[in-house]
């Protein structure tokens, strides 16, 4: 397609798409593509990282777009299945490079070292301490200050009031910000 499609057009063809239209769900992920593989580079720097985690939120969104509730945009919707696509990406790299560890005498494969020496890794391991006791946090935190959708969109898309999304954001900070600095 030539032209960039509106928002109202992305969400028509969402609409189509979740009625069984096979066309419009091929006219929906090529229309979302460069901003779910944006999405996915925000989160990991090496470009082919973010390439296969971009793949796996279009193929999650094909499979799950029956789950996308309409209230929203779909780009909303379709921006957290990229942004748990990408940790989901990390996370497996992550335990890669672990893995790898115990063979001190293989060459590391860059694959696994990229997003392991990559500028997001402070975050990527802040969420996953704070998931682990406090998963409520974790997507609110990163959908408002990664990614800064508004209050009202991160609500709308958690299902829960905007009250509550705040308080959760301000948690998630609060619990953030020694992991961030450093401090163990």
């Amino acid at each position: 397609m030539s032209t960039e499609l509106t928002p109202d057009d992305v969400d028509e063809l969402a609409r189509r798409a979740q009625d069984g239209d096979r066309d419009a769900l091929e006219g929906l992920l090529a229309a979302v593509r460069p901003r779910c593989l944006n999405v996915c580079r925000q989160v990991l720097p090496y470009t082919p990282d973010a390439e296969d985690a971009c793949q796996e939120a279009l193929i999650n969104i094909a499979n799950k777009i029956g789950s996308w509730g309409r209230q929203g945009r779909f780009t909303t919707w379709m921006h957290v299945v990229a942004v748990n696509s990408a940790r989901t990406t990390y996370r497996r790299m992550k335990n890669q490079a672990i893995a790898s560890d115990v063979l001190p005498l293989e060459k590391p494969d860059p694959r696994t070292t990229s997003v392991i020496a990559g500028t997001r890794l402070d975050l990527l391991e802040a969420m996953e301490t704070i998931e682990r006791d406090h998963p409520q946090f974790v997507e609110p935190l990163i959908l408002r200050d990664v990614y800064g959708m508004s209050y009202d969109d991160i609500a709308q898309q958690v299902g829960v009031p905007i009250g509550t999304i705040k308080a959760q954001i301000h948690h998630g900070r609060r619990l953030a910000r020694p992991l961030l600095r450093g401090n163990d």
